[in-house]
Formats: C-alpha cells, sequence, structure tokens
C-alpha cells in the first residue's frame, strides 16, 4: 500500500489509536460499576474495542462512535448474563456435566478397585477393555489361553462391579 491509500489508513489507525485512549478508561470503570469485577469489565472494554475496531471504517463516520463501543459492550455484557442464565437452569435441572470434583473422585474410585485386583486379572481386563484386544490376542501377548483371559475378565468384572457399587 502506498500513496493516499496508505496516508489514510495511518490516519485511520491513528483516529482509533485516539479514540482507545480516550473511552477505555472511561469505558472500564462504566463497566466495573456494571459489573463489579474489575476482571470482567476489563474484559468486556477490550473486547467492545476489538469488535470496534474491526468496523472502524464504518464506526467513526457514526455520529457517536462513543454510543456504539457502549452499546457493544453492554450488548457482550447481556450475551455472558443470558449464557449464564442458561447454564444455571441446566445445572438446577440436572442436566449439565459432572462435576469435575466427583469426576475426580470416580477416577480414583476406579482406580483403586483396579489397583485392589490380583495382577493377574488386572492385566486381562486392561488388555479387553481398554485396551480392545480380543481374548485371543491378549492370551497371545499374556501366553495363556483364550478361554483363561476371558475367565480372569470375568472375575475382574465381578470384582470391580462389587467394589464400585459400594461407593
Amino acid at each position: 500500500m502506498t500513496g493516499p491509500a496508505r496516508v489514510a489508513a495511518v490516519e485511520g489507525a491513528l483516529s482509533f489509536e485516539s479514540f482507545f485512549r480516550a473511552e477505555y478508561p472511561r469505558l472500564a470503570r462504566a463497566l466495573l460499576l456494571l459489573t463489579g469485577a474489575q476482571a470482567e469489565a476489563e474484559d468486556l472494554a477490550q473486547e467492545a474495542l476489538a469488535r470496534t475496531y474491526e468496523r472502524w471504517e464504518r464506526v467513526r463516520a457514526m455520529e457517536s462512535p462513543q454510543g456504539y463501543v457502549y452499546r457493544t459492550a453492554l450488548n457482550l455484557h447481556r450475551k455472558q448474563l443470558r449464557w449464564l442464565g442458561v447454564r444455571s437452569r441446566k445445572l438446577l435441572a440436572g442436566s449439565h456435566e459432572p462435576d469435575p470434583a466427583e469426576a475426580a473422585g470416580a477416577r480414583l474410585d476406579v482406580l483403586a478397585a483396579m489397583r485392589a485386583l490380583p495382577l493377574a486379572q488386572r492385566q486381562a481386563i486392561v488388555l479387553v477393555e481398554w485396551l480392545q484386544m480380543t481374548a485371543e490376542e491378549a492370551g497371545r501377548t499374556l501366553g495363556i489361553a483364550p478361554e483363561s483371559v476371558r475367565g480372569r475378565c470375568h472375575r475382574a468384572r465381578k470384582t470391580l462391579k462389587e467394589a464400585l457399587s459400594d461407593g
């Protein structure tokens, strides 16, 4: 880009830069009053100004670019509140992802139950269930008959079911 096009681009960038310097502190303070959280206010202000920058050629020609950026920030905040409302309704209804703490506890329970298995059963169940080997493949890997693999897996499943159903 050379000549007048480059000058116009540089002037547009400088215009946005001066707009940003003037509006960011005011916008962030206003959003702090709205949200009550400094980090959230700064995030919203930055996102609103980034969206304004993407449309700067059109926005700077508006009667009130400040109004545009404030409206954008408020819309972003409303969108965030709607998302939180939907998420909270799902949590209250019970249709949510499992609690990370509960999931971690469940993994620890499974791990403890697996450790409690005899080594032979643990080897067989890992090969067949987790590694998706057939009884024949697992038997070759362990150096035993496929029937023995199936028997070990059966006993391991029964023990795991009993251990995990108690919790």
